[in-house]
């Protein structure tokens, strides 16, 4: 389950951000005025996220290629 917390304990509780986002390997959203502003993400997380984006985006390119070289024939 994703933790929602206010931008004043990115100040008032790191600690327990730190330790959410370490232990768990979820983002925390802040929010600002009642209103989503940012992620926090630990790097070992935000590494594995991109990583699959870059797989995805890789597999992606290639089913399009090998749908255009089909459409060719």
């Amino acid at each position: 389950m994703p933790s929602i917390r206010p931008s004043s304990d990115l100040r008032n509780s790191y600690n327990e951000i730190f330790e959410f986002c370490h232990k768990y390997k979820l983002p925390v959203y802040i929010t600002k005025n009642g209103r989503g502003d940012l992620v926090v993400l630990s790097v070992e997380a935000f590494e594995t996220l991109s990583e699959q984006a870059r797989q995805n985006h890789s597999e992606h390119v290639s089913d399009n290629i090998n749908e255009a070289k089909a459409e060719v024939r």
